[in-house]
Parts: structure tokens; C-alpha cells; sequence
């Protein structure tokens, strides 16, 4: 092929992509420099074809949609009005079904990976609503949107794009038919692109990894997040504190990751509901209510639910749902 025919072929497919991206807004000469740019990077580190990846994303559509659902996640709402999104009774009674109607299989993921099978049951219900809403965007087009059309975030999401090409690749899927969330995530537990290939695994042998419709590749695939994430089996994960005047910034600023030893806690007069070794390393957290804040000693496991999403609100509620639901179904 010649320079010219390249050129020729180039300038028909980004105006194919601008024409397709352009569901909200027309595709800028920046966004189709770095479109390029992108294409060379899979061409050189990924052994990608050239023409074919450019048909690929031709194909894209960039939606206004997406952009608006990134800049008003749910986290970042105050936990009064984060906690009641998740924590209903219908969402707790769908729980107690899942578990009763997939027991086994939580049982052998439970058995193998240590992590119980009411936490594996609470994140595919606050992810999915135990895989009634899976999302209805293409991959291809919130990943294009957000690694192309929003630079806030353009690195990571360009990221997560290659991600699902290699994946499309290496799994033989049409990279232009997988449906997820506004970000990308993927099937019942919303595991997005890097998460697929590092931690989707085939539970029932059939050779495929399927997150959509397989519930024992779903089951096992979040219990092997857990465990590849150091779930301690056993452990607790949060407990109730109370303190008297308000708790100290020293604690707090260490965030949800355990920093401390528990023995600051009788220091500065906060009291737990239950007992902790005094060397046990424990973080301080502050839920904001209406009235105040409430606030919680979180342990090595409640840390490890933040890895599948980076918001103690979000460890908060998959913990209290699983409670409930644990409750409920007898566990």
C-alpha cells in the first residue's frame, strides 16, 4: 500500500469515527490525533492490524450519556443518602433467593477461596442487582468516549481500552457486541477490562470465561478477586465506635486502609463493639449522616472489598447488605 493510500484510507475511517462519534458532538482534531496515536501504540506493543483496529473504532459512537453518568457517580453522594440506594428490603429478599437458588456453587467458591458466600452475593446485588442491570453501553463505546472525549480520566480509560482489545482478542469475542456500565464494566459483577484478564476464571471448566450469563464463572470469578485481593477467611470486617467530643484528625486522615495499631483507639477514648488485640493495625472512618458523623473501625477485610471499588461507602453498603442477607438466609 502507498503513502497516498494510506493516507486516503486513514482519512476516510477518522472521518467514519467522527461521523459515528459524533452521536452528541463532533469528534475535535485533538481527539482524532490521539485516536491515531492510540492505534500506533496497539499496532507496536500489541501486535495489532492496522486497518482492522481502525474498523473497530470507526464503529465507536461517543455518547453524551456516558459523560454525564462519570461526572455524578453515586459516591459521591454523603452516606444518608448513599446507604438507602442499596440497603432495601427488596434488595436483601433478592439476595436470600440468590443464595438459596445458587447455594452450591457459593459453597464450593466459599470452600475454595475462603471468602463467604454472603460478600460474594452483596457485591453481583449492589453491582447489578443480582444481574438484572448488567448496562446497556456498548464497551467499545464507553471506553472510546472516556479514553478520547474526557480528559479528566482519558489515561486510565485509554488503559482499560486495550485492556478490552486484548481481551476481545484473547477471549474470540466481537469487540463490538459485549454490553456493560457507563465505564466499562462487564457482566453481573461489573468487572472491567484489566479485573477480566487478571481475575476472571473459567469455575465450571466449559473453557470460557463468561460474567454474563455463566453464574459459576460469576460466583467464582468474585471470591477469586477476594482472595487474590488477601481476604483473611474468618476475619471480621468492621466494627461499630463511639467516642465521646469529636474524633481526632491524626486517625482519620489515614483513611480506610489500616494504618494504626488498636491500641490508639483506648488512647483517644474511642470505644468498639467488640475486643481487638491492641497490635492489630485498624483504620478510623467517618460516614457523614444528617445530623453529624458516624464513624467505624475497619479491619484488614473491609480494606479488601474498597479494592473492587475505591469508596469506603461502597465497602459499607456490600458489607451491611451482606449482614442482612446472611441474616436472613440462615447462613
Amino acid at each position: 500500500m502507498t503513502q497516498l493510500s494510506r493516507y486516503i484510507l486513514f482519512a476516510v475511517l477518522a472521518f467514519s469515527f467522527s461521523v459515528s462519534l459524533a452521536a452528541t458532538k463532533t469528534t475535535s482534531q485533538f481527539e482524532q490525533k490521539q485516536i491515531e496515536q492510540f492505534i500506533d501504540e496497539m499496532v507496536k506493543e500489541h501486535q495489532f492490524d492496522a486497518i482492522k483496529l481502525r474498523t473497530i473504532l470507526s464503529k465507536a459512537e461517543k455518547k453524551q450519556t456516558i459523560l454525564d453518568a462519570i461526572s455524578r457517580p453515586a459516591e459521591g453522594k454523603p452516606w444518608h443518602e448513599y446507604r438507602p440506594i442499596f440497603m432495601t428490603e427488596s434488595r436483601i429478599r433478592e439476595g436470600i433467593k440468590f443464595i438459596k437458588k445458587n447455594r452450591q456453587i457459593l459453597e464450593a467458591a466459599e470452600k475454595k477461596y475462603g471468602v463467604p458466600a454472603s460478600i460474594i452475593t452483596a457485591i453481583i446485588g449492589v453491582e447489578t442487582r443480582y444481574g438484572r442491570f448488567r448496562g446497556s453501553y456498548r464497551v467499545i463505546d464507553a471506553l472510546s468516549t472516556l479514553s478520547f472525549a474526557y480528559p479528566k480520566r482519558a489515561k486510565f480509560f485509554r488503559g482499560q481500552l486495550k485492556e478490552f482489545l486484548i481481551m476481545a482478542r484473547e477471549e474470540e469475542m466481537d469487540p463490538l457486541k459485549p454490553l456493560g456500565s457507563y465505564a466499562g464494566a462487564m457482566g453481573q459483577p461489573q468487572f472491567i477490562p484489566s479485573s477480566f484478564r487478571s481475575y476472571a476464571i473459567d469455575f465450571d471448566g466449559d473453557g470460557r470465561r463468561d460474567l454474563w450469563d455463566n453464574m459459576d464463572d460469576i460466583i467464582g470469578s468474585v471470591a477469586n478477586y477476594f482472595s487474590r485481593h488477601h481476604w483473611r477467611a474468618g476475619e471480621a470486617v468492621i466494627t461499630r465506635a463511639k467516642m465521646t467530643g469529636s474524633a481526632p484528625e491524626s486517625l482519620l486522615k489515614g483513611g480506610y486502609k489500616p494504618s494504626f495499631k488498636a491500641e490508639k483507639l483506648k488512647a483517644h477514648k474511642i470505644d468498639v463493639a467488640e475486643s481487638i488485640p491492641s497490635d492489630r493495625k485498624v483504620a478510623l472512618i467517618a460516614l457523614k449522616q444528617k445530623r453529624g458523623n458516624e464513624y467505624w473501625v475497619g479491619f484488614h477485610n473491609f480494606y479488601v472489598i474498597t479494592r473492587y471499588n475505591h469508596s469506603p461507602l461502597y465497602a459499607m453498603a456490600v458489607y451491611q447488605l451482606s449482614e442482612a442477607i446472611r441474616s436472613g438466609a440462615a447462613l
